[in-house]
């Protein structure tokens, strides 16, 4: 090698990156939405001549075997029988915050009929002390099979009612 070779040399190193534990605390806000990001910056993985990376998680939602989210509104789906879509019932529902919510349906159940109970959805995280909407939509189950005497009896009965 001569001072005026046109050849260079580059040295290079590495040098060893320690593996560390760390416990990072996530506090997921009520009314959060899926696909909220939560980003830890520079708590990524890291090469060496880099800055480490950012750590980045995304929210998901399970699926609730009752509700179902809408935006900021719940909904749900309760089954009742025709008789109680016709006269009315008394729901008992829980709610996904622990509290039991006790609702009288009074108007006849109709196709397409849905029940809003008004700030009992999700919380709206940008709005403290908002919420969502409670929005239950309901499955009437009808009778598979009536009886001769049964019909006669429903006709009579809902033959003096005007639609």
């Amino acid at each position: 090698f001569f001072p005026w070779s046109p050849f260079f040399f580059f040295f290079c190193f590495v040098r060893e990156l320690k593996s560390v534990e760390e416990i990072l605390k996530i506090d997921i806000k009520p009314g959060w939405k899926k696909g909220t990001k939560i980003t830890f910056p520079g708590k990524g993985n890291q090469e060496p001549g880099f800055a480490p990376a950012d750590l980045i998680f995304v929210l998901d939602e399970s699926p609730h075997a009752i509700f179902k989210r809408d935006g900021n509104d719940l909904v749900a789906i309760q089954k009742i029988l025709l008789v109680d879509a016709l006269i009315g019932k008394t729901l008992n529902l829980a709610t996904l915050d622990g509290r039991d919510l006790t609702i009288q349906m009074a108007d006849i159940v109709k196709p397409g009929y849905e029940l809003v109970i008004l700030n009992e959805g999700m919380p709206i995280s940008k709005e403290p002390g908002k919420k969502g909407n409670l929005r239950i939509m309901f499955d009437v189950i009808f009778p598979s099979r009536l009886t001769t005497q049964q019909k006669c009896d429903l006709r009579r009965i809902l033959s003096d009612v005007y639609y």
